[in-house]
Parts: C-alpha cells; sequence; structure tokens
C-alpha cells in the first residue's frame, strides 16, 4: 500500500467528516490526490461504451445527460478542498491542480485534440440556486487553475451540477461532496 503525506487540515477534515479513523486514514488518503500517472490511465481509457459517430451529441446535450457522462472516463477530485461556501482553491493544494494538468497536457500530446468536461458539485447545504452557482463556480476555478498550469482553454468545458449527484447521500456539510469530477469526453461528442 502506498501512503501519501497529506496537510494537517486535510487530515482533520477527513477524521472530523468520519470518513476515517486513524487506523484507517493512510488508505483513504492515498486514493485522495492521484498522481499524473494514474491520472492519464483512467483519463486516457476507452469510454465504458462505443458511441458511433452518428450518435455523438453536443456538448450542450452532453451535460443534461448523466447516463452519456457516466460512459466518459473519468476521476472525482475530491483531495481539492473547497471550503464550505468557497470556490477559491487554497495556494498550499495547487501542487494537485499540477498534477491534473500533467496528465491533461500529456493526453493532448499524444492524441491531438481532447475535450475534458469539468463539473462542479456541491453538498446539499443552502438552496439550490446558491448551490449551483457555486458549483459553476468550483468548475471555472479549476478550469483556470489548469489553464495556469498549461492546458488549453480549448480543450475545457464546464458545468456545475450543485447538490444534484452527492457522493455521500447526506443533507449535511459534508467535504467529500464538495468536488470537481473531470470527464475525458472526446468520444462522446460530436466534432471530435
Amino acid at each position: 500500500m502506498m501512503t501519501r503525506i497529506l496537510d494537517r487540515r486535510t487530515a482533520l477534515a477527513v477524521l472530523a467528516g468520519g470518513a476515517a479513523t486513524l487506523s484507517a486514514l493512510p488508505q483513504a488518503l492515498a486514493q485522495s490526490t492521484p498522481t499524473a500517472a494514474e491520472l492519464l490511465e483512467r483519463l486516457g481509457a476507452d469510454p465504458s461504451m462505443v458511441i458511433a459517430p452518428d450518435a455523438r451529441v453536443t456538448v450542450r446535450e452532453l451535460t443534461r445527460r448523466r447516463d452519456l457522462r457516466r460512459i466518459a472516463p473519468s476521476v472525482d477530485i475530491q483531495s481539492i478542498n473547497f471550503a464550505f461556501g468557497s470556490a477559491r482553491i487554497p495556494q498550499n493544494e495547487t501542487w494537485k491542480i499540477d498534477e491534473i494538468a500533467s496528465a491533461m497536457r500529456q493526453l493532448l500530446r499524444r492524441r491531438g485534440r481532447e475535450l475534458f468536461l469539468i463539473e462542479g458539485h456541491t453538498d446539499a447545504v443552502g438552496s439550490n440556486d446558491a448551490n449551483l452557482r457555486l458549483s459553476r463556480a468550483r468548475a471555472r476555478s479549476v478550469a483556470a487553475e489548469l489553464a495556469r498550469s498549461g492546458v488549453r482553454r480549448d480543450a475545457m468545458e464546464t458545468i456545475g451540477y450543485g447538490e444534484e449527484d452527492l457522493l455521500v447521500p447526506t443533507q449535511r456539510a459534508d467535504w467529500r461532496n464538495r468536488r470537481v469530477t473531470l470527464r475525458r469526453v472526446t468520444d462522446l461528442v460530436i466534432g471530435y
């Protein structure tokens, strides 16, 4: 088992959220920040179903169809610890964006043209409208950092889903729901 060192704030959030006990903490943390190589493997995988070129959809339609989005290779980026009500990426966590950007740049170099959907999510605390705005801001925040790390802006689309797709089904504040999901949707979208 590979163990990663996590900053104190993240470790405390994992413990406080009930996601781990002290004995299980290394395992929970090892899964929280994938390396560029792990991201490259996950995002570079084939979709779970092959979509014929004439069955591909627009980006707009894709964002409305959970069934299609789930076909795309993806990774939930839970390791970026968005504070409650915030879309700001903490300065001490920008190295995580660098790992993600490295994998995305490698895929773009290998294949030439790719499209990544960056989905923002929130927990269920607050109004639907506020959570939708916040989730959009989180997705845009991650996309802006990825662009600063060398990922072409034309390779990214952002969307916010608010509290629509909770990882942990709870109405309470849960850090695991405050995340961004990255999907490689190239094989699903018209024109790619």
